[in-house]
């Protein structure tokens, strides 16, 4: 039954406009309680330029709100909610997919980014999109692409996510026909840039190695040289490395808060001398390896003595509730470290672009690590998974090979066309690279099966 009209708030006769809605959009085409979109300092008409310029729009949303939307409404991202994070989509009710993980990557990156100065929408539009070029399978698929790849410059998750920025996914065209992607801004390609240089620009690491992380593929290097022009060394912007944090901070609890509700282990395991002794091994391993192993010791015995640290957990609604405020309770201490630590450094105005650097201590940066070695050690390199992770980097080279050996038979349309375009063998087997790295889990196993097995593969609906 409808709840009767107010007494203060008459319903005029159907049919009859409201008084109110003639002015309703002003001259701008913009609702009068819609606002203007701030002008937050820090950001000059530079850093908002697009590689294609675009026409004006509609004012009541920035240029910066404009990329976020863009970016959250990519098929990209929708795809993310089909790719392992740490266990498989279809593994489990609970654990996190790509997609979650990005959602609340972006949550704490806009908070400390707006604490700091940065334009939210610029931070949440990087943590949005930072695991956008993520293959099926997560980093063992990145690690089957690389392999499979090695001759035409290697495969990185995170060079693809650019090359989905700015090619892949489309949006925008220039007059010849090539494709501008998402057309965003150059603060937020900066931004969404973890890793600012070529393959063979990358870094050293403490072994002397060069390391394997890279942001650009060669033929994407035009449009790295237009966001990154001005920019001197490596350094990543502010937003970035805004995003870099958020982005290990929360996988460090959430990966922990995952496995825990998983079965795979309890956190009172490590009061045992032999899991401990796992656990710092793999922090040591995977993420520290120049450390001492007494300071991951300490960094443990800190977080152990927090009155939030869930030495068990049962399964029970308040167990899963001490669970989450665990998580909570770690994110906001990781993160008023780095805050705290950054202001003192860098005072109080807001820091952007490049004219600051996070600050995050040393014992901040330890804790957050040896979280991540605790997945590490009972999650990620289980012995019992290690069966599964091989399968899954063969599937991916066998269907890699069958595609490569048809042609563009069995490539989606986008690619296709990307296939008969191709200069020469070496464009041709990016294509293929960037059609399987596009595909989630699911579509993997669907498309392994039907072509390379020739099994009929369906799908059970309840």
């Amino acid at each position: 039954m409808a709840e009767p009209a107010s007494p203060s708030a008459p319903v005029p006769p159907r049919g009859r406009p409201r008084a109110h809605q003639a002015v309703l959009f002003g001259p701008e085409g913009r609702p009068p309680y819609a606002g203007r979109p701030a002008a937050l300092p820090g950001y000059s008409a530079w850093d908002r330029e697009r590689w294609l310029p675009e026409p004006p729009k509609s004012s009541y949303r920035s240029d910066f709100e404009r990329d976020r939307a863009r970016i959250l409404h990519s098929s990209a991202l929708r795809r993310l909610g089909a790719k392992t994070q740490v266990v498989a989509p279809d593994e489990d009710d609970f654990a996190r997919t790509r997609l979650t993980h990005s959602l609340e990557v972006a949550q704490v990156g806009r908070e400390l980014g707006r604490s700091l100065g940065c334009d939210p929408d610029v931070v949440d539009a990087a943590c949005l999109s930072h695991d956008l070029g993520h293959p099926p399978f997560g980093h063992n698929g990145e690690r089957a692409l690389n392999a499979l790849s090695q001759d035409i410059g290697g495969f990185e998750g995170n060079a693809q996510t650019l090359r989905l920025l700015a090619r892949l996914e489309t949006k925008k065209f220039f007059g010849d026909g090539t494709s501008a992607g998402l057309n965003l801004t150059r603060a937020s390609l900066d931004a969404s840039c973890k890793y600012p240089w070529a393959r063979q620009d990358a870094p050293l690491d403490p072994d002397g190695k060069r390391s394997r992380k890279f942001g650009v593929y060669a033929d994407d290097l035009p449009v790295f040289a237009w966001f990154r022009r001005g920019v001197t060394g490596l350094r990543k912007s502010m937003e970035a490395q805004v995003m870099d944090l958020a982005d290990d901070i929360s996988y460090s609890v959430h990966d922990v808060e995952d496995g825990i509700v998983n079965g795979q282990f309890q956190l009172h395991w490590l009061q045992d001398a032999s899991h401990r002794e796992l656990v710092i091994e793999r922090t040591l391993q995977w993420y520290l390896p120049e450390t001492d192993p007494a300071e991951v010791e300490a960094a443990l015995e800190r977080l152990e003595a927090t009155d939030v640290w869930v030495a068990e957990a049962d399964g029970t609604r308040r167990s899963r509730a001490a669970l989450k405020d665990m998580t909570s309770q770690l994110i906001g201490r990781f993160s008023n470290a780095a805050f705290d630590a950054t202001r003192e450094v860098f005072g109080n105005d807001p820091l952007t672009r490049h004219g600051a650097d996070v600050v995050v201590p040393a014992e901040t940066a330890i804790e957050i690590a040896t979280m991540k070695g605790i997945a590490a050690a009972y999650v990620m390199s289980s012995e019992a998974r290690q069966p599964l992770y091989a399968r899954q980097r063969e599937l991916l080279g066998e269907l890699v090979e069958l595609l490569w050996s048809t042609g563009d038979r069995y490539l989606d349309p986008m690619f296709a066309q990307d296939w008969r375009e191709a200069a020469d063998d070496g464009a041709r087997r990016r294509v293929v690279i960037d059609q399987v790295a596009s595909l989630t889990d699911s579509t993997a196993l669907e498309w392994h099966a039907t072509l390379v097995r020739g099994e009929q593969f369906s799908r059970t609906w309840v």
